[in-house]
């Protein structure tokens, strides 16, 4: 099976990464694995007087600080998995990859804000439901 894990380094991500560890019957070496982080991107105006070197770099280091724990989690597990660090709105990256990807379950942390907070904040897993046409486990 091809798993799409999404993080965002977040509490919710370490609870997610901890579920999945407690229920072995989603870990193993039988499945393969891609983690997939979002980074934010940088404002338009302001991307465009910024070194493009500079702002790579800067995406590049912004998504290592939430994947270098999750590397560390999949090696203690003995997991092989793919890590991708995209730049974008984390829903719109996330729904876009499972699809393009053809993934046969995403699985990530969610908040859990309800419906008031989902009005009012929105919401990456409400997002990534609704545009995703993946299995998707989210784990509260």
């Amino acid at each position: 099976m091809k798993i799409l894990v999404a993080v965002d380094g977040s509490a919710y991500t370490k609870r997610m990464l901890a579920y999945l560890a407690a229920h072995d019957e989603w870990l193993g070496a039988s499945h393969h694995y891609t983690v997939l982080h979002a980074v934010n991107p940088i404002p338009p105006r302001a991307a465009a007087v910024i070194d493009r070197s500079l702002l790579k770099s800067y995406y590049a280091d912004e998504g290592e600080k939430v994947l270098k724990t999750v590397r560390t989690f999949f090696a203690k597990q003995h997991l092989e998995a793919e890590f991708l660090n995209k730049v974008g709105l984390a829903a719109d990256v996330i729904a876009a990859t499972a699809a393009k990807t053809k993934f046969d379950l995403l699985i990530l942390g969610s908040h859990g804000h309800g419906l008031v907070g989902n009005l009012v904040m929105g919401s990456v897993a409400t997002k990534v439901l609704a545009h995703c046409k993946v299995p998707v486990l989210l784990v509260r």
